[in-house]
């Protein structure tokens, strides 16, 4: 991983199995592990407050660690649930749209109306998701446009599903 701003420079433990969490680019980030903890086999000794508050850098500041090569989680994912949590639209959804869809990079920023450079910020998290560009994701998906004429209206149930047949 090369990306500067999945790199972390400090982790804090919080109560609550919450981090906070900063990274190289200086953006801090607050973010609740409570649910991953609770619904993760691989997470469950992090339910022991004291292990949890043994949270620290892994090798290179690109994970939080606990135990050594047994228990850790990646500083990107880790920010994109971060940017989720707090009302953002996280990276990771780029990646999975444009896996669902089959688009290539040239196709999806096409679909999208934005360059293939501006698409690539995004889904490298070096931008912020604008929310009308995720929406437009989430319109593209709905229609399924062909070519480069969009739909003038939203699909039925019935066109809906015989899209996605």
């Amino acid at each position: 991983m090369s990306k500067k701003h999945f790199q972390l420079t400090n982790v804090v433990a919080k109560p609550e199995q919450q981090l906070r969490l900063t990274y190289a680019d200086g953006r801090s980030f607050d973010v609740d592990l409570s649910e991953w903890i609770a619904t993760s086999r691989g997470l469950a000794r992090l339910q022991d407050r004291e292990l949890f508050s043994q949270a620290r850098l892994g090798f290179g500041g690109w994970s939080i660690e606990w135990i050594e090569d047994e228990l850790d989680l990646g500083a990107d994912n880790l920010r994109n649930l971060a940017v989720e949590q707090a009302g953002g639209i996280g990276h990771e959804r780029i990646w999975n749209w444009l896996h669902e869809t089959g688009l290539t990079l040239d196709q999806a920023a096409e679909a999208l109306g934005i360059s293939r450079r501006m698409l690539i910020y995004y889904r490298d998290g070096e931008k912020p998701i604008p929310r009308a560009v995720w929406l437009a994701c989430l319109g593209w998906k709905a229609v399924r446009p062909k070519g480069r004429d969009l739909p003038k209206n939203i699909p039925s149930p019935s066109e809906y599903t015989a899209l996605h047949i």
